[in-house]
C-alpha cells in the first residue's frame, strides 16, 4: 500500500489518531447510510454527490471530499462538498499532475500532508496551501474484474482537512472499503443513466414514425399516391432542405394546421 510518507514529516504517531473502533463504527454508519439510499432511479451525478457527502462520514478529520473523473481524454470534478476546492482540483487538471491524477493513474492510494510534494507537484501544492487544506487522501474508484469484464477505474475520491495529523494508515484502510462499496452506487446509476437515455432514444423515434406517418397521409390525400411514393416526396424534401425527415414531415403537418 502506497504510504508517500516522507522523512521529517510533521504526521504524529499512529496513537494520537482517534481510537480505531470508533473509526470504524463512523464509516460503518456511513456505509449503512450509503445502502440505504440505493435507489434504482438516479442519475450519475446525484449518485456521486451523494458518494461524497456520505464518505465526509466515514473518516474522522475529513473537512471536504471531491470525487473525480479522469481519462485520458479529459478529467474534471463531478461531485464536492466544497465547491471552493474545484479550483484546486483544476490546478491538477491544468499542470497534468497532482494526488487525484497519480491515484488515477498508479490506481493506489496517495496520502501526504502539505509542503511534502512540492517539488513534484508544485501547483497543487501551492493551491491547497492557499485552500487552506493541510492533508489529503486520494483514493481510486475501481469496479472489480468480472467474468465477461476487466476491473475498470470508475474515478478518484479525495478527502482533504484543514489538520495536518488528519489521515493516517488506517483512514486510507477506511477508505479503501467505503470507495469498494460506492462502486455499486456509481454502477447502479450508470445503468439507470443508460436506460434513460435507451428510453428516450425509443420515445423520440415513435413519436418520429408517427409524424412522419401523419404526413405520409396527408400527401396520400393530396397526391393520390401510394404509401411508398408519399414516403419518397419526402425523402426528397429532406435531402434538398438537408433536414431531418422528421422535420419535414412536422413541418408539412404545421403548414396545415395554419392554412
Amino acid at each position: 500500500m502506497a504510504d508517500y510518507v516522507q522523512t521529517g514529516s510533521v504526521r504524529p504517531a499512529a496513537g494520537d489518531r482517534p481510537d480505531a473502533v470508533a473509526r470504524l463504527d463512523e464509516t460503518a454508519e456511513a456505509l449503512t447510510d450509503l445502502h440505504a439510499a440505493l435507489t434504482g432511479e438516479e442519475s450519475l451525478d446525484d449518485a456521486l454527490q451523494r458518494v461524497a457527502e456520505l464518505a465526509i462520514r466515514a473518516v474522522p478529520d475529513a473537512d471536504a471530499v471531491t470525487v473525480s473523473v479522469v481519462t485520458s481524454e479529459q478529467s474534471h470534478t463531478a461531485a464536492a462538498t466544497d465547491r471552493a476546492l474545484v479550483k484546486l482540483e483544476d490546478a491538477q487538471y491544468s499542470a497534468g499532475r497532482g494526488p487525484c491524477l497519480e491515484s488515477a493513474r498508479t490506481l493506489t492510494p496517495v496520502r501526504a500532508v502539505i509542503g511534502e510534494h512540492e517539488d513534484q507537484w508544485p501547483e497543487f501544492e501551492t493551491a491547497a496551501a492557499a485552500a487552506g487544506v493541510r492533508a489529503y487522501l486520494s483514493v481510486p474508484v475501481i469496479l472489480p474484474a468480472s467474468d465477461d469484464a476487466e476491473a475498470r477505474h470508475l474515478g478518484t475520491l479525495t478527502i482533504y482537512s484543514q489538520t495536518a495529523a488528519a489521515f493516517d494508515p488506517f483512514d486510507e484502510g477506511l477508505l479503501r472499503l467505503f470507495t469498494t462499496a460506492a462502486c455499486a452506487t456509481i454502477t447502479n446509476a450508470q445503468r439507470w443513466t443508460r436506460s434513460r437515455d435507451q428510453v428516450k432514444h425509443l420515445e423520440r423515434a415513435i413519436e418520429s414514425r408517427a409524424v412522419i406517418e401523419q404526413a405520409k397521409g396527408v400527401l396520400m390525400a393530396v397526391h393520390a399516391c401510394t404509401a411508398d411514393e408519399a414516403f419518397r416526396i419526402l425523402v426528397e424534401q429532406s435531402q434538398r432542405a438537408n433536414t431531418k425527415l422528421r422535420d419535414v414531415a412536422g413541418q408539412l403537418l404545421e403548414s396545415l394546421k395554419r392554412s
